[in-house]
């Protein structure tokens, strides 16, 4: 039988979000399933590493989807093309965009809208985009899986649809996050602050992830200690959209664009502690990373990210700065209070797991496979 699976995420040396999710269940699901035909469908050349086993069939499908008008292209006339051609038994899209021409079994995962709720985040076209063409795709599709109970909730009650249509499978973490050596640790900080204790974040630079509010609250707390810097890991996902450095602490606060994993990891383990600002979420995947490598988390208080994180971080009003300087300064005040949110971290990462998760995935794809 034929899967076939939406892959346009997979891009060397890009995976953030949709493309991380994407590459440990597609991984895990083809190999373990090896009696299926997985149809990978890129919408570019694609790197031979994205091939994960003998039943996997790379399938590219122009044009690009670079634009929005793309997009549309790509869902109502590439894609269903493509699954008549091969009579594909079910389609599973892991980043929400599905055929809208087909009759053939459609699974999507929606990880969040926050673009029905802060539509200027993104930029106008795409935007829009996302609010013409989202429900279109929830009610197209079979049924929908995302990432929290949150998402859950969000979807059903913004778009109407049933509870049963929706499945929620919790995202994993790899296992290549775990503390490291001091020595290691130590060489990280050199290399990246000039042996200055730092926070991280973690994540695309895009308006909802309030990186702007975290400098403020930083610049604070440098104003009163300055053994600090702040280390914001992750590419602008808006170009044209610059972030405001006060001039104070322009050279406090170091950007580091897109990492390889190995590198995030280091990163992610010699950090003093994690910051997670966000006032919209599906599931906020670099707090469990945080959690697994022995970094202690700050996150916000908002959407999904108490069920996620538990009482494993201390949480703050992403909207307050004086709210996080707070809570900064209550990490690095208290020594117990930092040794308790790692023990309580390491404790909560085992919550979350790839294998598990793709488990889940592949039992609810199986329900909806078109019988022969």
């Amino acid at each position: 039988m034929n899967i076939a699976i939406n892959c346009r995420n997979l891009i060397k040396g890009k995976l953030e979000g949709f493309g991380n999710y994407s590459i440990e269940l597609i991984k895990r699901i083809c190999i373990n399933n090896p009696e299926y035909t997985f149809l990978l469908i890129f919408d570019r050349p694609f790197d031979p590493s994205f091939v994960f086993s003998e039943n996997c069939k790379p399938i590219v499908v122009p044009p690009p989807t670079r634009h929005p008008f793309l997009n549309i292209l790509w869902a109502r006339f590439s894609l269903p093309r493509i699954l008549l051609k091969y009579k594909v038994d079910l389609f599973w899209s892991p980043d929400g965009l599905c055929a809208l021409n087909t009759k053939t079994p459609q699974v999507i995962t929606i990880h969040d809208i926050n673009f029905e709720h802060n539509p200027k985040d993104s930029p106008r076209l795409v935007s829009w985009y996302y609010r013409k063409f989202y429900p279109l795709f929830a009610k197209s599709a079979q049924h929908i899986l995302t990432v929290s109970a949150y998402s859950k909730q969000d979807l059903s009650k913004t778009y109407n649809i049933e509870n049963n249509k929706i499945t929620v499978v919790h995202n994993g973490v790899s296992d290549l996050f775990q503390p490291i050596s001091e020595g290691k640790r130590l060489d990280c900080q050199a290399k990246y602050t000039g042996e200055k204790k730092y926070f991280v974040f973690v994540g695309s630079i895009h308006p909802r992830k309030n990186v702007e509010r975290l400098i403020l609250a930083f610049e604070k707390f440098f104003n009163k200690n300055s053994d600090f810097k702040l280390l914001i890991v992750g590419s602008n996902m808006w170009s044209n959209k610059k972030l405001n450095i006060p001039a104070s602490i322009y050279d406090e606060v170091i950007f580091t664009g897109h990492v390889e994993l190995q590198e995030l990891t280091e990163i992610m383990a010699s950090a003093y502690a994690f910051i997670y600002p966000p006032y919209f979420e599906g599931f906020g995947m670099p707090l469990i990373e945080a959690m697994k490598s022995g970094t202690p988390v700050l996150s916000s208080n908002k959407t999904c990210l108490p069920e996620v994180a538990g009482d494993a971080a201390l949480f703050f009003d992403p909207f307050n700065i004086d709210d996080l300087l707070e809570k900064m300064e209550t990490i690095t005040g208290d020594e117990s209070v930092r040794k308790g949110l790692i023990e309580k971290g390491f404790e909560r990462s085992k919550n979350f797991s790839w294998d598990q998760s793709a488990l889940k995935t592949w039992k609810t794809l199986e329900r909806f496979i078109k019988a022969p």
